[in-house]
């Protein structure tokens, strides 16, 4: 598949565009910083601003899916919206924040007692995003991570959950990045979540 990956060289982006890579897909790498971008047979790095309108139309015109690592506070998300529903893209996948998710009935983890102020902006840009998506007409996916999201190992033992924060049996919640990498990459071949948002982990 022909995959635009838009923040190539973030945390989350850079697992996303190995896990794309070890499975044989061709990716339109966007970023404002390609020369960290590894060279690849299979890669085009492009340095391009998310937010500047006509020249990302152009560079995602053809791609099978559309994948967005940005920080959505970076982010303008309705013009994002608006770019790849006008470019014919069929796809939208958004690696997501956990901060969304619920906690308890009622309650999203990003109103949570113990939820960092420093995030809180970056998460309360999350949830617009979310809330952007289910408003529009795109063939739209995003995955949250769970509340900790490290780097770490690529196991591919993870479990899948809908809108509530997942806790393992020590009351953990977390999952690596490179975990995080294969189930995006298994929802982009194996479409499960059309126009919903989902989360992984431990």
């Amino acid at each position: 598949m022909k995959i635009t990956l838009i923040g190539a060289t973030g945390n989350a982006g850079s697992r996303v565009l190995a896990e794309l890579l070890s499975r044989g897909h061709t990716v339109k790498a966007i970023s404002r910083r390609v020369e960290n971008v590894a060279a690849h047979a299979q890669v085009e790095a492009v340095s391009a601003d998310v937010n500047d309108r006509e020249r990302l139309s152009t560079l995602i015109v053809g791609s099978d899916a559309v994948v967005s690592a940005v920080k959505f506070t970076e982010l303008d998300v309705d013009q994002l919206i608006e770019t790849v529903r006008q470019s014919g893209v069929r796809r939208l996948l958004v690696v997501g924040g956990a901060g969304s998710l619920w906690l308890s009935p009622g309650v999203r983890e990003l109103d949570g007692p113990n939820f960092p102020p420093h995030v809180k902006p970056e998460a309360l840009k999350g949830a617009l995003f979310l809330e952007k998506l289910r408003a529009s007409t795109l063939d739209w996916t995003f995955l949250s991570p769970s509340r900790i999201f490290f780097p770490g190992s690529r196991t591919g033992q993870f479990r899948v959950g809908e809108d509530t924060l997942l806790f393992d049996a020590a009351g953990k919640s977390s999952i690596s990045l490179e975990d995080y990498a294969i189930a995006l990459v298994d929802e982009i071949e194996t479409p499960r979540h059309a126009r919903s948002r989902f989360t992984v982990g431990y």
